[in-house]
């Protein structure tokens, strides 16, 4: 199976049917799991999708201020903490930020393209690529408990 791609930021697509996309795609998957997806645990994911470039905790919480008053760090980190653990956003551990997920509700590995000039960043799903890093670690018999794949580079418009 080819690797996909996220639709980058650069590239002309209706952003609103994509985050409108983003949140269906949560109500749906909470609603089967049974858990609740929160109008604040909503929005932080909303807020998160905005934009192609991962946000930091506090950018999050700037944002989400100006509809909810009382929103402070505990607020946040509880809801990103959530969407994580329903696989809607993923982590960047080296930025520290989040950034929507392309495959929610799929099992797969956290792969991403981040470009370092414009902070562009891509979530990418190459199933050999994942089977390659479970075949690497079987060999030394290791027990991966996450993998994330974090590519620093220029993506296709900076890099011009």
């Amino acid at each position: 199976m080819a690797a996909r791609a996220a639709v980058h930021a650069h590239t002309s697509h209706n952003h609103r049917a994509c985050i409108d996309d983003a949140l269906a795609t949560a109500r749906e998957l909470c609603g089967a799991r049974g858990v609740q997806l929160t109008p604040l645990r909503e929005k932080v994911l909303q807020i998160v999708w905005r934009s192609h470039k991962p946000m930091g905790a506090y950018e999050v919480l700037d944002e989400l201020a100006r509809s909810h008053k009382a929103a402070r760090p505990p607020t946040v980190y509880r809801a990103l903490d959530f969407l994580m653990a329903e696989g809607l956003i993923h982590k960047i551990e080296s930025l520290n930020a989040y950034l929507g997920c392309i495959e929610a509700g799929a099992p797969h590995s956290g792969q991403f393209l981040i470009c370092r000039k414009c902070g562009a960043t891509e979530e990418i799903v190459d199933p050999r690529l994942e089977t390659a890093l479970e075949a690497a670690a079987a060999r030394v018999h290791f027990r991966p408990e996450r993998k994330v794949v974090e590519i620093s580079g220029l993506c296709a418009r900076c890099g011009k």
